[in-house]
């Protein structure tokens, strides 16, 4: 009987640890999103205000952090800016350092014949992202390279609801 026992304690022990092991868990940090497509995004600067548009309607705003050195246009790699003007969400990066992150084509044609006229690395990896580390500790409202910063809840909506594809006009 005491043998029967340990090994219905042994075997229950055993399924118990497989289970464990090939459990899949859902990574809470991939939404989804069913309202009406989103057809273009606008950044305002000067404001730290993201606009997300279906047509000419405004389906939700984002507050937002800009790069150390948020006035004027980014001009190379490494001076703190973002960029302004007309780009497209061009990637996403779910193992982004930052929570999650949705890339902007920075830098476009404009911007490399900018650079090389003025003899400078351009730049690149421009993205709308989460807080990650630096972000969780931050003192100042515009602590990134030149990124947009939102929280990590906002970017798993953002994440969900822009498609590659999609228009940001960065405004000064």
């Amino acid at each position: 009987m005491r043998r029967d026992f340990l090994k219905l304690m042994l075997g229950g022990a055993s399924l118990l640890a497989i289970s464990a092991c090939s459990s899949s868990t859902t990574d809470t940090r991939f939404k989804s999103y069913s309202g009406p497509p989103v057809t273009r995004v606008n950044l305002f600067k000067s404001r730290r205000l993201m606009q997300v548009y279906s047509g000419s309607t405004v389906i939700k705003q984002y507050n937002f952090g800009l790069g150390f050195a948020p006035v004027g246009n980014k001009e190379y790699e490494g001076d703190g800016k973002t960029p302004e003007g007309l780009y497209y969400i061009d990637r996403r990066n779910p193992n982004s350092r930052y929570h999650l992150s949705v890339g902007i084509n920075y830098p476009n044609e404009a911007d490399i014949a900018r650079a090389l006229a003025q003899g400078v690395q351009v730049g690149s990896d421009i993205f709308i992202h989460g807080q990650g580390p630096e972000g969780r500790v931050a003192t100042e409202r515009d602590w990134t390279a030149g990124c947009i910063a939102v929280t990590d809840d906002e970017i798993e909506e953002i994440y969900a609801m822009v498609p590659d594809g999609t228009p940001v006009m960065i405004y000064p």
